[in-house]
């Protein structure tokens, strides 16, 4: 891959146009169209993505951060879900903020815990019209969520009460595995969470649900879950395409390195671990044929013996998600094939 020739800094965040444009059609297909697909933005964090996926019929966005739901807001999508069920009274009332700006847009937060409804509550004044709630179910993962049942109705009834259901969210990131296993996991999801929305229903508490992860996102019934949102399919990463080559995800997003030192078996590159996959053991932070010797802020030894330096090389980051949000920019191939600089969110939450 030839590069602009004007110099460029290293480390720097590469991504290829064409190859996010595959993974959406890709990812579209799988969901059964667009109008079911609910892209995780953390990935990316950068405006123009949103705006090509709106283009492409998508209307909805899962947000981790303030900072992200005023990106997809301000680029003109409709809909924003703040995936996170917070209590902290200064991010709620960012999002309320938010929501009074783009009163057209549809803005719905995860809610886990009567606490969680309480702080909303008191930080609402005069409660936007667009703005819901939705009741963050736990189906195994652990993190974040209400057990599916009683306690899961009860505040389900609370929302509803308050005039701000907006229905319902169950994020099962911990299944991986074969296709077979997590076909069994996810129809278990399913059976207990449609049970427990045909239950309440009949008391007048009704919502759509939104379901999923990249590793079951295509497996959710669609008469239970309107919407899946898989995760890092945008650019995609090492593990994926290893674990979920059937989908057909093409790795998008890389950093480009510069070998700045070098002994005998070994190559010191300037990407260290501010640079590329920062939550993922030092070892696979990237894929590498050889050994990752170690990595420091600035520096990573890898062995080699063909690397001089000056060479530069791409290297595949093991968690993409987090790797983009270490930048601010990104060089970016055009499908045309042209390169440009184009500005995201970076580290802003």
């Amino acid at each position: 891959m030839s590069f602009p020739a004007n110099c460029l800094q290293t480390p720097c965040l590469v991504i290829l146009e064409k190859k996010v444009q595959n993974n959406l059609e890709r990812t579209i297909a799988a969901s059964n169209g667009p109008e079911h697909l609910v892209p995780h933005v953390k990935t990316h964090r950068a405006n123009w993505i949103v705006r090509l996926m709106l283009d492409r019929g998508i209307r909805n966005f899962k947000c981790a951060t303030p900072a992200e739901v005023e990106l997809v807001l301000s680029a003109g999508s409709p809909g924003a879900i703040w995936a996170y069920p917070s209590v902290n009274r200064a991010n709620i009332a960012r999002v309320i903020a938010m929501a009074r700006r783009y009163p057209d847009a549809e803005v719905s937060a995860l809610v886990d815990s009567f606490e969680g409804l309480a702080a909303w509550r008191e930080t609402f004044a005069g409660n936007p019209a667009n703005v819901r709630l939705r009741v963050d179910l736990d189906v195994g993962m652990g993190r974040t969520g209400i057990p599916v049942g009683a306690e899961a109705r009860k505040l389900a009834l609370a929302i509803q009460e308050a005039g701000l259901f907006g229905g319902w969210h169950a994020y099962d990131g911990h299944i991986h595995g074969n296709i077979k296993d997590r076909r069994r996991e996810v129809q278990e999801n399913a059976s207990a969470v449609s049970h427990l929305m045909n239950d309440i229903r009949a008391e007048g508490v009704d919502g759509d649900l939104v379901a999923g992860g990249s590793y079951s996102f295509n497996l959710w019934p669609g008469d239970i879950a309107r919407y899946v949102s898989p995760g890092s399919w945008t650019y995609s990463s090492a593990q994926h395409n290893v674990d979920l080559r059937d989908l057909g995800w093409e790795q998008a997003a890389f950093v480009l390195t510069t070998v700045v030192s070098k002994r005998a078996g070994t190559a010191t590159l300037d990407a260290g671990s501010k640079a590329i996959s920062p939550d993922k053991p030092i070892d696979q932070r990237f894929f590498w044929k050889r050994r990752i010797i170690s990595m420091s802020e600035e520096h990573t030894v890898v062995e080699a013996d063909e690397l001089e330096v000056g060479d530069r090389l791409l290297l595949t980051p093991q968690h993409a998600c987090t790797t983009a949000y270490l930048y601010d920019r990104a060089l970016v191939q055009t499908e045309d094939g042209r390169w440009e600089t184009r500005g995201q969110l970076g580290n802003a939450r």
